[in-house]
């Protein structure tokens, strides 16, 4: 970490299964939990949430770093936020071909109804591949539309 704290900054850390993607501090949190969108400002309340596969917006003055989760846990406290995610990558890193291949693969055998598949297992690809290219496009978007 780069920084220390101050009243107006809090800690973030993001680790996946391939190690620590962030570590430094920030104005603002936003991260996707099963229970809804949460936003995390620095003196927030303590509090652990389930995180669902989606986007973790990280907000240092005008810059918006992103990420994309897999699922994991959020761990807040009031000048710490630590995100353990099963899997992460930065938004800027994650390949769209492959992640609208993996999305295109399960709706198709989602649709085979007549395969012995596990389905649950499916639908989990799904919802994370779909949650990847979201957060691919839209960190993408957004760089694009600072450039001009």
């Amino acid at each position: 970490m780069n920084n220390k704290v101050t009243k107006h900054t809090l800690a973030v850390r993001v680790v996946g299964s391939n190690g620590e993607l962030y570590w430094d501090n920030a104005d603002m949190v936003v991260a996707s939990a099963y229970d809804g969108e949460v936003g995390i400002k620095p003196k927030h309340a303590p509090f652990l949430a389930m995180l669902k596969p989606g986007q973790v917006t990280i907000i240092t003055g005008e810059h918006e770093e992103g990420f994309y989760v897999s699922g994991g846990v959020i761990e807040v406290q009031p000048d710490l936020v630590t995100i353990l995610a099963d899997d992460a990558e930065r938004a800027k890193d994650i390949d769209e071909a492959k992640a609208l291949k993996a999305k295109e693969d399960a709706t198709r055998l989602l649709a085979d109804k007549t395969a012995k598949l596990d389905y649950a297992k499916l639908q989990l690809q799904l919802a994370q591949s779909l949650a990847q290219l979201r957060a691919a496009r839209r960190f993408k978007n957004s760089a694009e539309h600072k450039r001009s």
